[in-house]
């Protein structure tokens, strides 16, 4: 028995619902497999050419989202991504170092802290771009550059 427009609508409106909780896109390339099929349908084709229809069609949009920007999605390292440790970014002061090394108070707590390769000894303030554990590696931070409206 060839499966019903209605097969293929349904199962493109449950991806779809089901892409809205996963946020991938992947899901939504399979249910415009589903909404090609369903045409498919429409236009008379039999049960295994709606299939393969539906299988070309979502292998095809898949290749094309993993090729795209959407598709490479760049992960950070979590000692050194913003979303995942709220510490990356904080600022601190360094008394002295050592061997490009010091031992820091931050969040009321003493702290070992290391200095980024390449960043100078002599900053007045440090931002913390990474954890190793339970030590901070900092950089001198930059002063802010504001851009002047002149329109």
């Amino acid at each position: 028995m060839a499966p019903g427009g209605l097969f293929w609508w349904v199962g493109a409106g449950v991806l779809v619902v089901l892409e809205l909780l996963s946020g991938t896109f992947y899901l939504l390339m399979i249910a415009l497999g589903c909404v090609a099929a369903a045409i498919a349908h429409i236009a008379g084709a039999a049960a295994d050419v709606q299939f393969a229809v539906a299988a070309v069609v979502a292998l095809a949009a898949v290749f094309v989202l993993k090729r795209s920007r959407f598709g490479r999605r760049t992960r950070k390292e979590a000692s050194a991504n913003p979303d995942v440790n709220l510490d990356i970014g904080q600022t601190l002061s360094v008394p002295a170092w050592h061997e490009r090394r010091a031992r820091v108070s931050y969040r009321g707590a003493q702290w070992d802290a290391e200095l980024a390769p390449g960043e100078p000894e002599d900053a007045q303030t440090y931002e913390i771009i990474e954890l190793h554990g339970s030590c901070l590696v900092v950089a001198a931070k930059r002063p802010a550059t504001h851009h002047v409206d002149t329109r």
